[in-house]
């Protein structure tokens, strides 16, 4: 199961932009952070290619979850106007953001080329 972030959990976890004007990442790895919404019929779509990620990259990633109904000012911070909206978030340098429901060789594409992270090989 993928964590949704709040407000409070974002800035513990991947930017406190109460405390910082330029970007610098909280975490210890990096993440992938989908702006979603429960009735956005293609949001349905990349969650389980979510979910799949999650269980093959391990711990190599984190994948985020925030609701943009419940989290606007999260979702007004990152201009989000359409849904869903992922942000590559990698351990140096400054997130990138894609639209739409990416296929999962575009997100493993991603995260090999923004964050930095091969696919583990399977066991």
């Amino acid at each position: 199961m993928l964590e949704h972030l709040t407000k409070e959990t974002f800035k513990e976890k991947v930017f406190n932009f109460e405390v910082n004007k330029d970007w610098k990442y909280e975490g210890d790895k990096p993440c992938l952070i989908d702006f979603y919404a429960d009735w956005c019929g293609p949001c349905k779509v990349v969650a389980p290619v979510l979910e799949e990620l999650q269980s093959e990259y391990g711990d190599e990633i984190v994948i985020y979850k925030v609701d943009t109904e419940d989290q606007k000012e999260l979702a007004g911070m990152f201009g989000i106007q359409s849904i869903p909206s992922l942000l590559f978030v990698p351990i140096d340098g400054q997130p990138q953001m894609a639209m739409g429901a990416l296929p999962k060789d575009t997100f493993e594409k991603a995260i090999k080329d923004v964050l930095k992270v091969d696919k583990p090989l399977a066991n």
